[in-house]
């Protein structure tokens, strides 16, 4: 049994131009648990995601992989990693012009030399673990988002990988199917073994369903612990994010020239209270 992490950054820096996303990042994502990335927008979760899964590479540090530097991964080897991930993606991006049975079989179709009468197996497992066995004729037009989500799960897991990361998962979803995707990660992760990591702004329901959560500020982890752990720190922004506080490190203002230099003398008067 591995007790080593299955993803490990070390002192991770990642930025566009001069622009810096990550600076000095490092944390671990253990096996069989679901790891919450979250944080402001802009803090470069999705980042994370792209890294592990070799869209990026770092500019320094490590990305690894089950011990493999996914950075210096050579395409062929970097092919056989991603066969071990599964994405879902925001709002699923399913294929609109595949059928819902259609979109679960392409990775299968892709990636291996299944016939098609153990690919319609397969899918029809993977689809009935999502609850839509029923649903396989159906165009991603005539289900709904909560659904079109469940079925972008069904495909991420059609390769029957040991990661899968959520970009997004319960965006744009109503109560009742946020809810459902949440438990279905959950319950999906133990049941089949897997790793998950989750990047979501959706603090309650993300923070019922993770085992360890990693806030992300200012290119650094502001903080990393179980829920509870992360709910209890004194930091300032992990303060004004856990409670969606509207004063603090996270200003309403970019920031940019004061409001005189930009009007001079017909400057607007500001509002009274905050800026």
């Amino acid at each position: 049994m591995h007790t080593s992490p299955l993803v490990l950054a070390k002192d991770l820096c990642f930025g566009y131009g001069e622009r810096r996303i990550l600076d000095g990042v490092s944390f671990e994502v253990p096996r069989g648990k679901v790891t919450a990335l979250m944080g402001a927008s802009g803090g470069g979760k999705t980042t994370v995601l792209r890294l592990i899964s070799g869209q990026y590479r770092a500019q320094s540090g490590q990305l690894l992989f089950d011990g493999q530097d996914v950075g210096a991964l050579a395409q062929p080897a970097l092919y056989l990693a991603r066969r071990r991930m599964g994405m879902l993606f925001q709002f699923g991006a399913l294929f609109t012009d595949l059928s819902v049975f259609d979109n679960v079989a392409f990775p299968l179709r892709e990636h291996t030399d299944l016939g098609e009468e153990l690919i319609r197996d397969v899918v029809l497992m993977k689809l009935q673990a999502v609850g839509l066995r029923g649903a396989r004729d159906l165009m991603p037009s005539e289900v709904s988002g909560g659904m079109a989500r469940r079925v972008a799960l069904a495909r991420a897991m059609a390769l029957d990988p040991e990661l899968i990361m959520y970009d997004e998962p319960f965006a744009g979803l109503d109560p009742i199917s946020l809810g459902t995707a949440a438990r279905l990660i959950r319950q999906l992760n133990d049941s089949l073994g897997l790793t998950s990591i989750i990047v979501s702004h959706d603090l309650e329901e993300t923070f019922r369903i993770a085992d360890q959560v990693i806030i992300l500020a200012n290119g650094r982890i502001a903080a990393q612990g179980t829920p509870d752990q992360v709910r209890q720190s004194a930091d300032p922004l992990v303060h004004q994010f856990v409670t969606a506080a509207p004063d603090g490190p996270v200003r309403f203002h970019h920031p940019g020239p004061d409001v005189a230099s930009d009007f001079g003398a017909s400057a607007p008067r500001q509002p009274r209270g905050r800026a």
